[in-house]
């Protein structure tokens, strides 16, 4: 990586993220360059990183061995075609973290056979604790594959999936996935006040009891459905709160709520998938 130039479309927050991310684990700033048409924030990724920042798309991506393409979906198309020229001229791997902008999407906006590598981040990354998704048209080397794992782990843990398909599910596991959790750990904040405590109390418990239970679940071998069966006492306090929850249908309410998701994913996808 360390002699790669990385090129950033946007500079926003997945990709300050994964600037500072970069810069933290060694890499050279003066090898990161990012685009962005705001002027604060251009000004700010400087005065943090010492990255090179352009207001002109063609001048950041110019010398680029790899382009993060890191904008928002509706405009990805736009932003990309007047790039066609450079990309075949010089071959850069693109990295899409462009939410549900399918590769052949990208590919023919591009044209001419892009090494491509497709990434659903999360945005836990913007703590340095997200877990991304990626995957490699048929274009891309096997050491463009590496560049993008480590480009990717600058911000946490990297999985590939072969099948692009399987970005919906993704996206409605992980991509969506945070929100769940916050929906979860509101409704006990809720419930804790209810029963009397004070709103700071009860926000502190819960979140430090949702991060203790995720770094516990990490660190064992046991899957999650064994270990909350390990702290569920026969006739204790959790198997009563269990029972409620299982009378209330809340695991089959997830699968659907999971099912909702990937289905709206393919919708999108399809919507944002125009010449």
């Amino acid at each position: 990586m360390s002699n790669s130039n990385i090129t950033f479309i946007g500079g926003g927050n997945m990709a300050r993220s994964l600037v500072g991310g970069l810069v933290s684990a060694g890499a050279s700033s003066t090898r990161i360059s990012v685009s962005e048409p705001l002027p604060e924030i251009r000004d700010k990724l400087l005065e943090d990183f010492g990255v090179n920042v352009h207001a002109e798309n063609i001048s950041a991506a110019t010398g680029a061995h790899v382009i993060v393409l890191a904008v928002k979906p509706q405009v990805l198309q736009e932003v990309v075609v007047p790039l066609r020229d450079l990309i075949a001229e010089h071959r850069p791997l693109l990295i899409s973290v462009a939410a549900g902008v399918t590769a052949p999407s990208i590919e023919r906006w591009v044209g001419d056979r892009p090494a491509l590598v497709r990434v659903m981040p999360n945005t836990p990354a913007l703590v340095g604790a997200g877990i991304s998704a990626l995957y490699a048209n048929k274009n891309v080397r096997e050491d463009q594959r590496e560049l993008a794992e480590m480009i990717m782990s600058a911000v946490g843990k990297t999985v590939w999936i072969e099948d692009e398909s399987l970005m919906d599910t993704v996206t409605a596991v992980s991509g969506s996935g945070p929100a769940y959790f916050f929906y979860v750990m509101q409704a006990i904040k809720d419930a804790a006040a209810a029963e009397g405590l004070d709103e700071d109390t009860a926000r502190l418990l819960v979140l430090e009891t949702a991060l203790g239970a995720a770094r516990l679940a990490v660190a064992s071998v046991e899957d999650p459905g064994t270990l909350q069966k390990q702290v569920t006492s026969p006739g204790g306090t959790t198997e009563a709160a269990i029972n409620v929850l299982d009378s209330s249908r809340v695991s089959k309410a997830f699968g659907k709520a999971v099912s909702a998701a990937r289905a709206r994913g393919g919708e999108l996808a399809e919507l944002l998938d125009r010449d």
